[in-house]
């Protein structure tokens, strides 16, 4: 009888246990979880501009990516917020971390001027979007632009010239300035001064105050023995509500003195009740406009428990335009997603069509807002009535006289 070798036994078992291997189905190797697309929310969540930035922002962006669906291009899309503390250094730190170690690709909100120029010029170092929904200086989108930057809601420019002009020309042609002592407060005095001479008007002085401040009884004596007929509050936040108060109780406007808030929101306008009355103020957004408007700020309030001003409205549509762009670009690489956000008009529930300017101004009308008497308001939250609406391209600063070399590089 042959003898089988035992290597041929041990080739003979191996054979069929290799064929029935290959038979096995292969398990898959677990799916990666792709990486989410993370926005950064930035702004002051406990300081003197809390109550009209804060956390209602993280609130509209967040309503913003529920809107959206909540992933583009495949990946979960994140919030994350910060509080910036008003200073800009500390702005500096949080947003360097962000973009060098948590992947924060687009940061948004940025109340404060200080803040946002800081801010803006890391993103624009990292190649990074910011978008500026909270802070007003016409710098960011003037001398201080930069190809990733945006500047959503309003500006220093805007504010100004709608409420200087048109109370110049109604007849109030002296002025007297309370203004923030910082790069925002200076802005908006500078702008309003420039519309005021422009309509005949005269400047009799001003008083610098610092951020934060909360007897303004020496301003406002200044302000009341300069004899001027308009006091013009170039400040904002708890700023803006005090010298309010205080003017009130001093009785200047019993005197026959207007009352010109450069910079003033809805919230302010609901805690002041009476006190308002009669004030001017301008926005990009009133929540009570349309049926458009009045169906999202009721969704906002059910969160927040307050009517929400153009930083909430405006945070909500940057998020949603920056998501809509980088779907479109198949990317989040911040060059891309910018040079489609500048091609893309601006289109949401209060925004129709706008166009972003290559200085990354996005050209939106503004209201000019008369705070209700109490006597005609018909609700806790009917404050203020539309006196008249500017479009984009007169109520921003022109583009023939911009500081920005983007746009007159545009020009060319």
């Amino acid at each position: 009888m042959a003898t089988v070798s035992a290597a041929t036994v041990l080739a003979a078992i191996a054979i069929p246990v290799t064929l029935a291997a290959g038979l096995l189905p292969s398990c898959p190797a677990r799916a990666e979880t792709p990486p989410p697309l993370t926005i950064g929310v930035l702004e002051d969540m406990t300081g003197v501009y809390s109550d009209i930035t804060g956390k209602p922002q993280v609130v509209a962006a967040q309503m913003a990516v529920d809107d959206f669906g909540g992933t583009v291009l495949g990946r979960p899309i994140r919030i994350v917020s910060a509080d910036h503390g008003n200073k800009a250094d500390t702005a500096g730190s949080i947003v360097r971390n962000w973009f060098d170690n948590d992947g924060v690709t687009m940061i948004a909100g940025l109340g404060n001027s200080a803040v946002a120029l800081a801010s803006q010029t890391i993103a624009a170092q990292k190649h990074k979007i910011d978008i500026v929904t909270s802070a007003g200086s016409s710098d960011l989108s003037g001398v201080s632009c930069v190809p990733t930057g945006f500047h959503w809601a309003f500006d220093t420019y805007s504010t100004s010239k709608v409420i200087s002009s048109s109370i110049t020309q109604d007849g109030g042609d002296t002025w007297y300035y309370i203004a923030a002592d910082y790069t925002f407060g200076a802005l908006l005095e500078n702008t309003s001064t420039q519309f005021v001479t422009a309509f005949g008007g005269k400047v009799l002085g001003d008083s610098k105050v610092p951020l934060g401040t909360q007897d303004f009884s020496s301003y406002l004596v200044a302000a009341q023995a300069s004899g001027a007929k308009v006091i013009g509050l170039a400040n904002g936040g708890g700023d803006t509500t005090n010298a309010i108060k205080q003017a009130a109780e001093f009785g200047l406007t019993q005197q026959g003195r207007t009352l010109a808030a450069l910079s003033m929101y809805v919230q302010e306008v609901h805690g002041l009740g009476a006190t308002a009355a009669g004030l001017l103020m301008a926005e990009s957004f009133y929540w009570d406009t349309d049926d458009a408007t009045r169906a999202w700020a009721k969704r906002m309030a059910a969160q927040t428990h307050e009517m929400p001003n153009m930083l909430q409205a405006g945070i909500y549509s940057a998020v949603t335009h920056y998501l809509k762009s980088v779907r479109r670009a198949g990317t989040d690489d911040g060059p891309t997603v910018a040079r489609v956000m500048h091609e893309m008009p601006v289109n949401d529930f209060y925004t129709h069509g706008a166009k972003v300017r290559a200085d990354g101004q996005v050209m939106r009308p503004m209201y000019l807002l008369l705070v209700k008497p109490q006597a005609d308001r018909h609700g806790e939250w009917d404050l203020l009535r539309i006196v008249k609406t500017v479009p984009g391209e007169d109520a921003f600063p022109p583009a023939a006289t911009s500081r920005c070399k983007l746009l007159t590089a545009a020009a060319r």
